[in-house]
């Protein structure tokens, strides 16, 4: 957005504090204040981040990122109008932790937009309502309060994604931690570097083709009525197999971004606590088309148990929370887990796929060690008998292959070594506590 014309609205939302605050404390001006709403929906409608929003709308949110431009933007305002001090309770406003100029509140807005006429306060209330632009585009948040205070004395909490749009014309991404526990998951590896087995593959096939054709069919052929609109979808197998390749070559094919839920940051030992840590991700993965992949997902999706106490019951109550939540998720999630069997049934039946993701055979571990070559090393010697005699992972082999080229570089040499390769397999499968015989 040009910083011109957000200067410019902010110089209209200045006028409009200054004429409310005029003729509440007796002067003229009411009947301005149309006018300067004018000024600010045509300012601010130059903007696409503006143009869904209506004219309230957009002053509202101008007003939740004022500060942020200007942190003394409305204490200038009600100082240069009460210089001897003064409480106006009317304006709302609020000072908290870091931050030592006034927050507006939803009162603050409805001073300035509405004053003292109660219609027009009551239909600016309802601007804050679930269904409304405001909330259902996650532009803003009005924050809650406790019970018993009037709901509009919480702050304008303006979103991080939309103010980043306004202010540098694009989404940064969420900074990993404990308000959002999940990690971008990126790879710079292809589909041609994946080796997976035929069964497998083809029910990846199918995820493709609901990702390249859902939409279409939810809206312009009517399924929407009929099926939910998410995919859900279960990888099961060994480590290293291609579960998270195979999320992030989605991701990467799609163009969407992928999140991987750090499991160590969402689940908690208080009661209520997973469920708010993995909502943190699912409110903002909803309006985002991100794809939601969690691995290890048998500590957040195992198996229900028979209640014997009260931290039975409400681990029984969280697993049915996850349950519905993934259900009612409308873009993809994939869960991960090393076996089928520990997951809980009432979520398998709910799975559009689930996908085994076994250990290559001899015939894909063969093709796995040729593709993991580096591309400027040569390889004197045949991989057939190590393929039929190891059986290992492709994460497993792509590790082997890294040692084997480290110790030729390391060596002189440009090609790698047999007897490397061997030792590095040694070291995989002491990693595993396994047997080793050359």
């Amino acid at each position: 957005m040009s910083t011109q014309i957000l200067d410019e609205a902010l110089k209209h939302l200045r006028r409009l504090c200054e004429t409310r605050l005029d003729h509440h404390l007796g002067g003229n001006g009411e009947q301005s204040v149309d006018i300067i709403i004018g000024d600010i929906w045509r300012c601010l409608s130059q903007s696409p981040e503006f143009q869904p929003f209506d004219a309230y709308e957009q002053v509202i949110l101008l007003s939740s990122i004022a500060p942020y431009l200007h942190p003394t933007f409305f204490d200038s305002i009600v100082n240069s109008k009460l210089p001897q001090g003064g409480d106006l309770v009317e304006m709302g406003g609020v000072k908290a932790g870091n931050f030592r100029g006034m927050m507006p509140t939803g009162d603050t807005v409805l001073f300035m937009l509405a004053g003292s006429d109660m219609e027009r306060r009551v239909q600016i209330q309802a601007l804050f309502g679930a269904d409304q632009a405001l909330m259902s585009s996650e532009a803003l948040v009005l924050e809650n309060v406790r019970e018993g205070e009037p709901p509009m004395s919480g702050r304008l909490l303006i979103q991080n994604a939309f103010k980043d749009k306004v202010l540098f014309g694009k989404e940064t991404k969420p900074r990993f931690g404990p308000d959002f526990p999940a990690r971008l998951l990126t790879t710079r590896m292809e589909w041609d570097d994946l080796v997976l087995n035929p069964y497998t593959r083809s029910q990846i096939d199918h995820m493709q083709v609901w990702m390249t054709h859902n939409e279409r069919l939810m809206k312009d052929w009517n399924m929407g009525r009929k099926v939910k609109r998410g995919y859900r979808s279960l990888f099961y197998g060994p480590p290293g197999t291609g579960k998270t390749l195979v999320a992030s070559l989605l991701g990467k094919q799609f163009n969407r971004d992928v999140y991987r839920i750090d499991i160590s940051q969402v689940v908690s030992k208080y009661i209520g606590e997973t469920e708010k840590n993995l909502e943190k991700i699912f409110n903002q993965a909803e309006h985002r088309d991100w794809i939601i992949f969690c691995d290890e997902c048998d500590a957040l999706f195992g198996k229900r148990m028979n209640v014997s106490n009260a931290h039975d019951k409400f681990a029984n109550q969280e697993v049915s929370y996850l349950l519905q939540r993934i259900e009612d998720h409308p873009a993809l999630i994939i869960l991960a887990s090393n076996f089928k069997n520990n997951i809980d049934t009432a979520f398998l039946r709910r799975f559009n796929a689930v996908i085994s993701f076994p250990l290559p055979n001899e015939e894909e571990r063969l093709e796995l060690w040729k593709k993991s070559i580096p591309q400027h090393m040569e390889a004197p010697f045949s991989f057939e008998t190590i393929a039929r005699k190891f059986e290992l992972s492709g994460a497993s082999i792509l590790n082997v292959i890294h040692f084997a080229a480290l110790r030729s570089l390391g060596k002189g040499l440009e090609a790698l070594q047999e007897a490397d390769v061997l030792d590095g397999i040694r070291e995989e499968f002491q990693k595993e506590d396994r047997f080793f015989a050359k």
